[in-house]
């Protein structure tokens, strides 16, 4: 089976080519590919599959087998796939998602995509602004966000201290989140530049989450942290988010890289 290994900001997933490809088992394949020892490597799995409602659909998987509603940094990859390997033929086009259909546009260099700017949709707040929480004994306070999944955004004096290891777990699964969720710890620099880790639901700490950079951008602005525009600083690089308070739609705009290509035998897996 042919794949192709991308990065956006840190955030790698092995990608197939559903046009030319059969997966039959996703969930299984995936934990197997994500596996840095035994498999490929990766936060995890997104096939690139038709669609009958966008130029192309988009299934992604966690590290752990889990199928995720959408990946910020993983749709910008696969609209540099589609355009890049000329699925498609134009710099703007959509893509379907288990979240909607999300328009993106592409930034052009030497004929392949460079940046590509996301329109991520209208964000959901999903309790109080803010909410208190007690976990392990703690007590804290987060804004919940949906960008078509789940993130509890929480500001932190610093976080480069922060044992996302120990502590990411019981975040991830506490009761008041029955379909797990996404951990953002916010260190805040000034109105217009945030620094963030992510605890990801389903595959741990990784260098970088679209969806939560754009999540963390919205909750600054609700809570009077940041202005319209921020650069959400990640492990990985740095994210652009704009939040269009006319229309409701939340931009994100990021690089994409294509790392390499090769093929595996899903049996030795």
């Amino acid at each position: 089976m042919k794949f192709t290994k991308m990065q956006g900001t840190g955030n790698d997933y092995v990608y197939i080519n559903c046009f030319e490809e059969t997966v039959e088992r996703p969930e299984e394949l995936a934990v197997k590919v994500s596996d840095r020892h035994f498999g490929i490597g990766s936060d995890g799995l997104i096939l690139i599959c038709p669609s009958g409602q966008a130029d192309c659909r988009m299934k992604m998987f966690n590290a752990d087998g889990s199928e995720s509603e959408m990946c910020g940094n993983g749709i910008r990859c696969v609209g540099k796939y589609v355009y890049d390997h000329h699925i498609v033929e134009k710099d703007e086009f959509d893509v379907e998602t288990k979240a909607g259909i999300k328009h993106l546009k592409v930034t052009d260099e030497g004929g392949k995509a460079s940046l590509i700017t996301v329109d991520m949709g209208i964000p959901e707040v999903t309790g109080e602004v803010p909410e208190p929480i007690m976990i392990d004994g703690r007590s804290y306070e987060f804004i919940g966000i949906s960008m078509g999944n789940p993130h509890a955004i929480y500001y932190m004096d610093e976080i480069d201290g922060l044992d996302l290891e120990a502590m990411g777990p019981a975040f991830e699964t506490h009761e008041r989140f029955p379909e797990r969720t996404n951990s953002e710890f916010i260190q805040v620099i000034d109105r217009s530049h945030l620094r963030m880790r992510v605890w990801e639901r389903g595959s741990g700490e990784t260098w970088a989450c679209g969806t939560g950079a754009t999540a963390s951008a919205v909750a600054s602005v609700l809570s009077g942290r940041t202005e319209n525009t921020v650069e959400v600083e990640l492990k990985g690089g740095i994210l652009s988010i704009t939040w269009d308070r006319e229309s409701g739609h939340v931009y994100m705009t990021g690089p994409a890289v294509e790392v390499f290509q090769g093929e595996f035998d899903p049996e030795n897996l």
